[in-house]
């Protein structure tokens, strides 16, 4: 077998700012996860480069190729998107990336954009930065392959291949039946991740209202934006998955078309959790804001309790300081505990009002 080809990766120079370092060769199996030949459902034995295994494909006339890849760069990607004939537009998407979920046509060729979710484990809710953790599959499905570009630490696709490996009828649907195992891969993936986020709105909710129980309006806001991310993976999926299943393509088989009309059905029961999640968190943000001004409310009442008790001994120390001449009680042997029996008296029955008013 030849050996794999090598792209460059340019220095930043010598020193002097004029001559660049050697290149560093990278071989194109550093992006290459996984390149497989399948025939009849079943995978061939041995090691492909991309270009042999399209080679063995069109030379049975029968078959497909499966390419895995992992964050791929330009330079590298452009010679697997030759020996395809992959339009230069949807290259460009599937390297840059950062793209909402898509279904696109480029002749005999679909393009398809996934966005993967991981669900962040966590202590609690109450104290988590991030519950949310978004990737992307780039998918491009053509007659005689189907090439998968994966941006993100954890949209692996290994269980996957080792799933339909092991399931003939899903590969003999060719290239649309791995297109439908890793889309229902991923919507199944929003059903775990939305089952656990349920979970921790519930401590949230139960936080919330609980009597005297400390609520920190940031962690629901950090909820909420956790779950408008989930939305935006999830919402604009909705419009591929019903055109595969409306048969937006010839490459997309009647037989297939009913498969990817049970995943679009997965993910509507998705999207009305999502969009059940972001009401309950809208509600819990309402309720945590009344809760907080409340408390404030209560606060205040305390602080103003208090502040009319000291108000009197104040008031009377006030009024004997002016230290005018002509005062009543300056010259009585007793003024002074006069004077301190009457705050003491003041303050016990303002303080006892308030108690009976529920403001201490």
């Amino acid at each position: 077998m030849p050996s794999l080809p090598v792209i460059g990766l340019r220095g930043k120079g010598n020193g002097d700012g004029k001559t660049p370092a050697p290149s560093l060769p990278v071989p194109m199996s550093a992006y290459v996860v996984n390149c497989g030949v399948y025939v009849d459902g079943e995978r061939l034995d041995g090691r492909w480069t991309h270009s042999e295994a399209i080679e063995e494909v069109r030379r049975r006339k029968c078959g497909f190729v499966w390419i895995g890849l992992h964050e791929p760069d330009e330079e590298h990607f452009n010679g697997i998107a030759q020996t395809f004939g992959l339009h230069p537009l949807a290259v460009e998407d599937a390297v840059h990336a950062h793209q909402r979920p898509k279904l696109e046509r480029y002749d005999d060729t679909l393009f398809m954009v996934l966005k993967t979710v991981r669900y962040v484990a966590h202590e609690s809710p109450t104290t988590a930065n991030e519950i949310v953790e978004t990737g992307e599959v780039m998918i491009f499905v053509g007659k005689d392959f189907i090439i998968t570009v994966r941006h993100g630490r954890h949209a692996g696709l290994s269980a996957v291949r080792q799933q339909l490996e092991h399931d003939t009828e899903a590969l003999d649907m060719g290239p649309v039946g791995v297109l439908h195992a890793i889309a229902d891969q991923v919507v199944d993936t929003y059903l775990a991740v939305t089952e656990h986020i349920e979970e921790d709105i519930d401590i949230l909710e139960s936080e919330v209202f609980t009597p005297r129980s400390p609520v920190d309006a940031e962690q629901i806001y950090l909820m909420k934006r956790e779950v408008m991310e989930l939305r935006r993976a999830v919402s604009p999926l909705a419009i591929p998955l019903r055109r595969l299943s409306e048969g937006y393509s010839p490459l997309v088989s009647e037989q297939a078309r009913s498969y990817f009309r049970d995943v679009d059905d997965h993910l509507t029961t998705v999207s009305e959790r999502v969009a059940s999640y972001d009401e309950l968190l809208t509600t819990l943000v309402d309720a945590a804001l009344a809760k907080i001004t409340l408390q404030q409310n209560t606060d205040m009442r305390r602080i103003s309790a208090w502040v009319a008790i000291i108000s009197v001994p104040t008031m009377i120390a006030g009024i004997y300081g002016m230290n005018f001449k002509h005062m009543p009680e300056l010259e009585w042997r007793y003024g002074y505990a006069g004077a301190i029996a009457v705050i003491l008296v003041a303050c016990f029955f303002l303080h006892r009002s308030f108690r009976r008013n529920g403001w201490l």
